[in-house]
């Protein structure tokens, strides 16, 4: 058997061996996939899948080559949290050599995957990517990146390179914890989109009620729907339909604990005394509602100013003697669940 060129990695006509096709076709197929047939286009995807094959739009220059580029995998451009950890980001990479080049999953692993092929085949200075539920194929991606990676806004134990965020779990347990010291006893919880992070933070709802013999499944709202304030409306509405004695919620996001905070408002439940309302990530709305919202605030701008200075460092030579940075939450405690009794 021919042995591959560039010690290992899988080549163009590795995928065209594998799909039966000519190198040719393959090419044609990953500049515009239109210019082939649905099956070709199958064959080839399912050889690119299986030999983790990353097009190198710069295969004449050296391998060592690197551009300028630190590429940015987020789930989404709109939501303030991630503009948080973008301000982190863009505050401290100026001044600097290097520009940030934008990827928008859409909270989507297959589309993250693709993302991370099109940066790699830019041979990106460094890679900063949301998150550590990536899929196998994903991970492997990042572990033959050939540069340094920082997975940010969540923590395991087992980052592929470096890593900067917070427990969710811990976090969903202490907010929770907080309502059960309160003097609430029938705790909902709302959720929305259900992606890994908010996962986590039921999950640290679960345990802290089990703990306190309060769990009831029954209490739990989620829908995969995108979060809104409408849909935290429209989330109680339901529980409450369900479960009326239900005396507090903890709700996953701010958004929805504002659209709570709204309905109870609508149907005349006293806020905190009937019904207590915490939310996650405390944004600048929950101080300004009335009343005050209590959530769970995290350090947002900080990590993406962490995740830069780690590929900074790395990039100088200087790896940073710790490669996984606990950046910890803090809970705000506000009127919306000091019921007082």
């Amino acid at each position: 058997m021919r042995k591959r060129r560039n010690g290992g990695r899988p080549t163009i006509a590795d995928v065209a061996a594998r799909a039966g096709v000519s190198s040719i076709t393959v090419s044609r197929a990953l500049r515009d996939p239109a210019r082939v047939s649905e099956e070709l286009r199958r064959q080839i995807d399912e050889a690119v899948r299986a030999l983790d094959y990353v097009p190198d739009q710069h295969a004449r220059a050296l391998a060592s080559a690197r551009t300028n580029i630190i590429g940015v995998i987020i789930p989404s451009l709109t939501n303030n949290v991630f503009a948080d950890v973008l301000r982190g980001i863009y505050d401290n990479v100026a001044e600097s050599p290097f520009q940030v080049q934008l990827g928008n999953s859409r909270y989507s692993p297959i589309e993250e995957e693709r993302l991370l092929g099109t940066f790699l085949s830019q041979r990106p200075a460094a890679l900063i990517v949301a998150g550590i539920d990536q899929t196998e194929r994903g991970r492997a991606l990042l572990n033959a990146a050939g540069c340094p990676v920082v997975q940010i806004m969540d923590l395991s134990d087992e980052p592929v390179d470096m890593m900067v965020g917070f427990s969710h779990k811990a976090g969903g347990h202490l907010v929770t914890s907080h309502l059960v010291a309160a003097g609430y006893r029938r705790i909902g919880f709302l959720g929305a989109r259900m992606d890994p992070r908010t996962q986590r933070r039921l999950e640290g709802y679960r345990a802290a009620l089990v703990e306190a013999d309060l769990y009831d499944p029954r209490r739990i709202t989620t829908t995969p729907a995108s979060s809104s304030v409408s849909l935290g409306r429209d989330l109680l509405r339901d529980l409450l339909a369900r479960m009326p004695d239900t005396d507090a919620i903890f709700c996953n996001n701010d958004d929805l604990a504002v659209g709570a905070l709204f309905e109870c408002q609508r149907a005349a439940l006293a806020v905190p005394a009937d019904m207590g309302i915490a939310g996650f990530n405390d944004l600048e709305m929950m101080e300004a509602a009335y009343p005050p919202l209590t959530s769970v605030r995290t350090p947002r701008y900080e990590i993406g100013r962490r995740a830069i200075e780690m590929v900074r460092a790395s990039l100088a030579g200087q790896r940073p003697a710790q490669t996984r940075i606990d950046v910890g939450f803090e809970l705000k405690v506000r009127a919306s669940t000091m019921r007082g009794d």
